[in-house]
């Protein structure tokens, strides 16, 4: 990535005397490579940063949703009681509180809920019920793809 020397022989005369010039052009094929594989190394590692909250979804054959502008707000409910919003252990009283002063700072309400497999039906509806009542009203659920598709095939 640097320049290089052209020499050139002075036209004319059948005696080659040497000039030394520098190259005008820049070879852009190396910064070209470097940039993919940083490009490569983003695109694998994105994904890896959104929730570090290691819990086991359920599976459903429902695809991915579309992508946002700014990180969405997720609520994490682990098998062992606990509810984080992002990686933050929240109390499950203050939950609907803390979510709304974080949301007054953002342009979108909507909130990732993801819940282990192993939390109750009745505790996940109570959750999206008080999310709701909030001021939350649109609430995606978040799952694992690979799931059923129960359509007979």
């Amino acid at each position: 990535m640097g320049a290089g020397v052209i020499k050139k022989a002075s036209g004319g005369s059948r005696r080659r005397r040497s000039r030394t010039q520098a190259m005008a052009e820049i070879n852009v094929t190396p910064f070209v490579d470097v940039m993919l594989v940083l490009l490569i190394i983003f695109m694998v590692s994105a994904p890896l940063m959104t929730v570090g909250v290691p819990v086991e979804l359920p599976q459903s054959a429902a695809g991915a949703l579309q992508g946002e502008q700014e990180e969405p707000l997720t609520v994490t409910m682990t098998a062992d009681g606990r509810v984080m919003i992002q990686k933050t252990d929240v109390p499950m009283n203050e939950l609907v509180v803390r979510l709304q002063s974080i949301a007054a700072e953002r342009k979108s309400r909507k909130v990732f809920l993801r819940a282990d497999g192993a939390v109750p039906y009745a505790t996940v509806m109570q959750v999206m019920g008080a999310l709701s009542a909030g001021g939350f009203p649109d609430i995606g659920l978040v799952t694992d793809t690979g799931g059923p598709r129960l359509d007979g095939n």
